[in-house]
């Protein structure tokens, strides 16, 4: 593996965590919309504060590690995604400022006007967000980035692989959530409510699997170079993916919600991975490639050094904080908390 390479898996590595983390993060706030009114969206609501409050901001870190990652390791390559995809990076960028602070501010609202207006700022943030996200992956995938600026500002990340890209995103995301809320409201003691949004999560995890085959069709057509290298090299990762998502949705089936999130981490960070795969080694599909962008070799061995650094300084903490969130005295503590207010 040369230098470029190591640095392009070492940023890669953040992407499949946002990915998974941010994804369910954003799918918390998706669910939010479509939770029902005030009274009977009240308690999945409820879950979803819980749930995300306390790691909501660290999730978000995985997508400035890339940012820096992009524009330090491979600085020409930047420049071009910013340059001709300004627009959806410039809402990406508004949802997700939007996001946190109707996240924060509606639990201090005034009124219940208030708080409504926040709430659907967040829900609706949380959709967009994934969804331009999925049509930016989409657009590197099909080969609209161009030096030549083959498409425009509008045309090079509205393709039908950006299409198809921003929807399985936030399908992926909504189904990440799902089996995530299921688990949580299992393991406070709400299993009514777990069931219940466990069966909405499995029909959510059936409708994701049927958009992803449908996906291929439209791959082959629009990402030639993507779609011949899953059929080839990334077709383990395909078969991995597929597999692990028919697990997690046995599992959603037979009520064993933490069982099922692993299935479903699974699913989603292999066919992450196999995006990866396929692309590789382009940057831009059939345009950029990583070596073409790739910044000065010191630059890429400073990188390394902080890799390393961050793996023994940041990481352990950020996993002590999932693991805290994920056991039953923190939930306990919680719930206490909750009923002597």
């Amino acid at each position: 593996m040369s230098l470029v390479d190591l640095v392009a898996a070492l940023m890669f590595v953040g992407v499949v965590a946002y990915a998974l983390f941010g994804g369910a993060d954003f799918g918390a706030g998706i669910w939010d919309l479509l939770a029902g009114n005030s009274s009977r969206g009240a308690p999945l609501r409820h879950m979803i504060d819980r749930s995300i409050g306390p790691v909501w901001e660290a999730n978000h870190v995985w997508l400035i590690y890339v940012l820096v990652f992009l524009w330090t390791a491979f600085p020409t390559g930047f420049q071009l995604l910013i340059d001709q995809l300004f627009v959806p990076w410039l809402l990406v960028t508004l949802g997700i400022v939007l996001r946190g602070g109707a996240f924060a501010f509606r639990k201090f609202a005034s009124s219940m006007r208030e708080a409504r207006l926040h709430g659907v700022m967040f829900a609706t943030s949380s959709l967009l967000t994934p969804f331009v996200l999925g049509m930016i992956a989409g657009a590197l995938a099909s080969g609209r980035v161009t030096p030549e600026r083959t498409y425009g500002a509008w045309t090079a990340w509205t393709g039908p692989t950006s299409w198809i890209g921003g929807l399985l995103a936030v399908l992926t995301c909504g189904y990440l959530a799902g089996v995530f809320l299921a688990a949580d409201s299992a393991r406070s003691g709400d299993m009514s409510l777990a069931s219940l949004i466990g069966r909405r999560a499995l029909y959510w995890g059936v409708t994701t699997g049927a958009v992803a085959i449908g996906a291929a069709i439209i791959l082959e057509v629009d990402s030639p170079t993507v779609a011949g290298h899953l059929q080839s090299r990334g077709l383990p990762l395909i078969v991995v993916s597929a597999l692990a998502g028919a697990v997690s949705l046995n599992q959603l089936h037979r009520g064993r919600w933490a069982r099922a999130r692993i299935s479903a981490v699974i699913a989603v960070g292999a066919i992450v991975i196999g995006w990866g795969v396929g692309q590789y080694p382009d940057l831009a599909t059939d345009s950029v490639s990583l070596a073409d962008a790739a910044g000065a070799r010191p630059t890429l061995i400073g990188l390394v050094i902080v890799f390393g650094v961050a793996a023994v300084t940041a990481v352990p903490a950020l996993v002590w904080l999932f693991y805290l969130v994920n056991t039953s005295q923190w939930t306990s503590k919680e719930s206490a908390t909750h009923s002597n207010t």
